[in-house]
């Protein structure tokens, strides 16, 4: 027998049992969206807080006295509000005169945006091709005119076309066959709404110049150039590259551009002296001579409500163009 034969084996001390894993008991971490979903009703709530104080008790006062009759007697307290129904705004769109003021408001709106647009746009593409300090000087110059304030800007039209001593009159004058000492520019409405219209444009132009020369930065230049080589030319490249990239931009600017030029008041209300004849009236303008004029606080309401619910369609159609750009890209 050998020696490999008498050697007892070691003995191999038994191994214990593995414990099992724990359960993991840690709570799933929460998605940053639901984590964080408060957070900007938050941050809002400030500024919400503000509109409702500031516009809500206006709008809701606004609503109520388009539904009631209240004139001077309801306002000192000597009778109380009745609640009329819909008689005010039936009166008012049974009125002639206020379909005419509708009428004479779109137009004057159109007119403003159409022009504020077209000529934002070609200044804005001009500034594209001039030099670096035309822009300065033409940019300090556009910065200048939109802050300025809008009475004086109309005291400053009012002196440009005044019969008696307008620079305007007097420099047209010097043109061969044209005699306009003494021309008085509002003895007709449509040539007063044109000179209105022009003070809204000049104080408009300047916000639709710099909005648009933003965008133009934005269109890449290898489109454009990659255009002109397929043969495209100038009016080709703005239309089929440079607009449909800045359509989101147009759509913007032209939704607010009626809102405001809707809304116009302190340029008719300063230029007629606080008078506005019945062929100068807008739709604000005839709101406040109905309300605090004639006195009558219900029909100014329903003619202000009425011009809501016309702005509220203008915001829900540039809603629905700007869900179909996004449904686009």
């Amino acid at each position: 027998m050998s020696a490999a034969d008498t050697t007892t084996p070691a003995k191999v001390p038994p191994t214990r049992p593995s414990p099992p894993p724990r359960a993991d008991v840690r709570k799933p971490p929460r998605r940053r969206g639901e984590a964080g979903a408060g957070t900007p009703w938050l941050l809002l709530a400030p500024c919400l807080l503000v509109l409702a104080l500031v516009m809500g008790y206006p709008l809701v006062r606004l609503v109520t006295l388009s539904f009631q009759k209240f004139g001077q007697s309801q306002l000192w307290g000597f009778q109380p509000a009745e609640s009329v129904g819909f008689d005010n705004f039936a009166q008012v769109l049974g009125d002639t005169e206020f379909w005419q003021v509708v009428v004479r408001t779109i137009v004057f709106a159109a007119g403003c945006v159409i022009l504020t647009m077209v000529i934002g746009m070609l200044i804005a593409l001009l500034l594209q091709r001039v030099s670096g300090w035309v822009k300065i000087l033409v940019n300090i110059a556009l910065v200048a005119s939109w802050g300025m304030p809008i009475i004086v800007a109309t005291t400053v039209f009012k002196w440009l076309f005044d019969s008696d001593y307008g620079i305007l009159n007097a420099v047209l004058s010097r043109l061969p066959g044209v005699d306009l000492i003494g021309h008085n520019w509002f003895a007709s409405g449509p040539q007063g709404l044109a000179v209105i219209m022009l003070l809204v444009i000049w104080g408009a132009v300047p916000f639709v110049v710099i909005t648009l020369s933003a965008g133009l930065t934005q269109v890449p230049a290898e489109l454009e150039e990659a255009a002109r080589l397929d043969g495209a030319g100038a009016w080709g490249v703005f239309r089929y590259v440079t607009l449909p990239i800045l359509k989101p931009i147009i759509v913007m600017l032209t939704t607010l551009s009626v809102i405001w030029d809707m809304g116009v008041f302190p340029q008719v209300f300063v230029m007629r002296n606080g008078h506005p004849e019945p062929e100068f009236q807008l739709l604000t303008t005839y709101s406040y001579d109905r309300a605090f004029v004639v006195n009558d606080y219900s029909q100014g309401s329903a003619i202000a409500l009425i011009t809501v619910l016309l702005l509220l369609g203008v915001v829900a159609v540039y809603m629905r163009q700007m869900l179909k750009i996004g449904e686009v890209e």
